[in-house]
């Protein structure tokens, strides 16, 4: 099942293992049933801690990762892909192996009461689902009350098409709907123990006022926290998340010297790059309002107010949504933002992908050979797409292209999208598509809802910004995809978080010297 390039890189990681651990195959006649007994054969082969049994489980194929000490780590379905990585992680964390979190969060996982068996429904094409699996992996691990079951959904049809599973990572808890999309531990955490939020607020009051106040994390502010650190600052680094939109990039060919990558491999470079310096990292955390009572202020979600002398706001940017009639009822429930992720659920069957911009006709592409046929809707009389795409596309067989269409509404039954409304543009008519799924891929909106009457903005809600960074208010920069920088890449964000720290850096050191001038 492994080639010897795994099973070398597998057996140094079992080396690690510190008490036995059993998998237990359930297995039937099926192709994937007989790969997972011989992925498992596998790795017992590895090393002398790890046993095979088989025995019937509530779902076949599947496979438990368990100890001594009771734990129950599932995959329901043959965990490859994107996912192999947490089969090693459970093996590990279920063999001894230390788990790699703050002591504070592995003693409240430890001390939940109560029991929680969850559910975890992804793609194994699916970059974000891999991070909410190992999330309640590990609490598997930590703590034998609770439970984990990996379930590839495009395997699994029939329990997808019974709960009306329609994006992934979809996370069901004793039966129930739990969460839908990417969700990390501490967000996890947050909804179980209900005073977790109110302890992080009274925990974040109490830091000392910083010299730089990173606000989000994705390329541009793991830049900025860095280069501010490196200087010497006092550093703080608010996240909602790591990554940001990046977390969500599959294919990486054009970030410089690095021929190839993935964007949550880049995302786990950025957070392990900017943790090996002097950062105090706040994630999990949502910026609402910046203020300034001498130092500026930043409140957040929870009540708790972060205090500094400058600011250096990087949240980026989201998804555009058509905002059309149907959109928001179905969303994550035909209507979906991430082909990658959720294109396997729509195996076989009609969508439409809206939007020709490149993003979205690579999308097309992708989702033309896992789905039956894709439409594409682009609002323009051309696609703006780059012509190697766009050659592509058009090759392909089940791929229309109709230009000049403007969505108008989403439909649905009830539970689901069954098709959507369009006007064709140059002759006002109006059109029907019946469809299973809608891919959006319209291009980007900067996160800046909070900041409106703060900042000064263009138009479209970019911040303003001058060649150092500078937003028009005094000590706070911007920097990445929520600014008003000409192009929208990886690269550039970097760069620009480096330029507005350099900025931030020598606004102090003027700052400083004025007021030692006035003194």
């Amino acid at each position: 099942m492994l080639d010897a390039n795994l099973k070398n890189q597998l057996q140094t990681y079992l080396q690690n293992l510190k008490q036995p651990v059993e998998l237990v195959v359930s297995a039937d006649e099926s192709p994937k049933s007989k790969e997972l007994l011989a992925l498992a054969q596998d790795i017992a082969s590895l090393s002398s801690l790890v046993s095979v049994t088989e025995q019937s489980l509530s779902r076949t194929p599947a496979m438990q990762v368990t100890s001594i000490k009771g734990s129950d780590i599932r995959f329901a379905g043959l965990p490859m892909g994107h996912e192999f990585t947490s089969l090693v992680l459970a093996l590990l964390h279920t063999g001894g192996h230390p788990i790699k979190l703050e002591a504070e969060l592995i003693e409240q996982i430890r001390s939940l009461p109560g029991e929680y068996h969850f559910e975890t429904f992804v793609s194994l094409s699916c970059q974000n689902c891999p991070d909410v699996v190992q999330a309640l992996n590990m609490m598997a691990a930590i703590n034998p009350r609770i439970s984990n079951t990996m379930i590839d959904g495009a395997l699994f049809q029939d329990e997808v098409e019974q709960r009306n599973i329609m994006a992934v990572p979809s996370v069901y808890l004793n039966g129930e709907p739990f969460s839908a999309g990417r969700i990390s531990l501490k967000e996890i955490l947050n909804k179980l123990d209900t005073n977790a939020s109110a302890r992080q607020a009274e925990s974040l009051n109490q830091r000392k006022p910083y010299e730089v106040l990173v606000v989000g994390a994705g390329p541009a502010g793991a830049s900025a926290a860095i280069y501010a650190a490196r200087k010497g600052l006092r550093t703080g680094l608010l996240a909602d998340k790591f990554g940001g939109q990046v977390s969500e990039t599959v294919g990486i060919e054009n970030f410089i010297s690095v021929k190839a990558t993935e964007g949550p491999k880049l995302v786990a470079n950025l957070e392990e790059h900017v943790r090996d310096n002097e950062v105090d990292v706040m994630d999990n955390q949502k910026a609402v309002r910046l203020g300034s009572n001498g130092l500026y202020e930043v409140e957040l979600e929870n009540g708790a107010v972060l205090k500094s002398r400058t600011v250096l706001l990087a949240t980026g940017a989201r998804w555009r949504e058509m905002n059309v009639p149907g959109e928001q009822e179905y969303r994550g429930r035909g209507v979906a933002y991430c082909p990658h992720c959720d294109g396997p659920l729509f195996k076989g069957k009609r969508v439409a992908v809206i939007g020709g911009g490149n993003s979205g006709i690579e999308a097309a592409i992708d989702l033309a050979n896992i789905v039956e046929h894709v439409t594409v809707l682009e609002f323009d009389s051309k696609l703006r797409a780059d012509d190697v795409l766009q050659r592509k596309a058009k090759s392909m067989g089940n791929i229309t292209i109709i230009t000049q269409a403007q969505t108008t509404e989403v439909l649905g039954d009830g539970s689901r999208v069954i098709g959507l409304n369009y006007t064709d543009r140059a002759s006002g008519e109006q059109h029907n598509i019946a469809l299973a799924g809608i891919f959006v891929q319209i291009g980007l909106v900067p996160n800046t809802e909070w900041l409106r009457g703060t900042v000064e903005l263009t138009p479209r809600g970019e911040i303003i910004v001058d060649e150092r960074g500078q937003t028009s208010l005094p000590g706070v920069f911007a920097a990445g995809d929520v600014t008003n920088s000409a192009y929208k890449q990886i690269i550039i964000a970097m760069g620009s978080g480096a330029t507005a720290s350099l900025g931030a850096f020598d606004y102090l050191i003027r700052h400083s010297e004025d007021e030692s001038a006035a003194a």
